[in-house]
């Protein structure tokens, strides 16, 4: 009997030292597919000093957004600004927000932001509270857009009480009327938690620019995006506060493809 109690804790023992050897293994290969995405995901930065601030590598294009909270902004000052291989290209301005709201800068910048040769953008500040369609007609009654223009642009970041249902009936009643009126798919800006946990599969085929600070990662949403919004804190001669600063994610020409025609 006690032989064969020896002989089964031995093929127990055994069978043990497999499973052990096999989880680990597995635990191993797990561990390896993560450093592999996470380098992946990684972006590497350089500090550009003249900006304030490191920028993400491996990008062309660059760009601003701005609104009122900027002030009066130098536009000439901005375009001529380089920073060893980095220039401005393009500046989403802040152009409407809610049901009747017009940014105080808003005729300004939109103009002066041209004259200097700068692709211009116009971005809408949403209201999940409020009509979708009624915002859109704020929007579309004070944006002209030209040829060589930013699509227009849908900024969602709150809730506000909102049910989650109730805010994507209102986007998309937003976003329906603006491509109607421009016949262009408008952008959505949102930050990656609030993408993820309100808006999902049922926008993904609009162009995203998506808010990701604080970490050295590109934005981590699978279905892509078109820009990153990287910092809040750059330095930009012509204005007098610190602004938001952002990167296309493509070359030239499919920046220029993006554009309204």
């Amino acid at each position: 009997m006690a032989k064969r109690k020896r002989s089964k804790n031995k093929s127990k023992n055994k069978i043990y030292i497999i499973v052990f050897a096999i989880v680990a293994v597995l635990a191993a290969f797990i561990l390896i597919i993560y450093s592999i995405q996470q380098k992946k995901e990684a972006a590497h930065f350089a500090l550009y000093p003249d900006f304030g601030i490191e920028l993400p590598l491996g990008y062309k294009i660059h760009g601003i957004d701005v609104s009122s909270y900027q002030g009066n902004i130098y536009w000439p000052a901005v375009a001529q600004m380089q920073d060893q291989d980095v220039s401005i290209k393009f500046a989403f301005i802040k152009a409407t927000e809610g049901l009747n709201k017009v940014d105080k800068q808003y005729y300004n910048n939109w103009q002066k932001a041209k004259d200097a040769n700068i692709i211009r953008g116009a971005y809408h500040f949403f209201l999940a509270t409020k009509s979708g369609r009624s915002q859109a007609q704020n929007f579309i009654k004070t944006v002209r857009l030209q040829p060589g223009d930013l699509p227009p642009v849908l900024d969602i970041e709150e809730l506000y009480g909102v049910r989650p249902d109730s805010m994507r009936s209102r986007i998309n009643a937003w976003l329906t009327a603006v491509e109607k009126a421009y016949n262009v798919k408008p952008v959505i800006y949102t930050n990656v938690s609030f993408y993820k946990n309100f808006l999902g599969h049922q926008f993904d085929d609009y162009p995203l620019w998506v808010a990701h600070y604080f970490v050295k990662k590109q934005p981590g949403i699978s279905e892509g995006w078109k820009f990153w919004q990287h910092n809040a804190t750059g330095k930009i001669n012509g204005i007098k506060t610190r602004v938001d600063f952002d990167v296309f994610s493509g070359d030239t020409i499919t920046f220029n493809n993006l554009l309204i025609h």
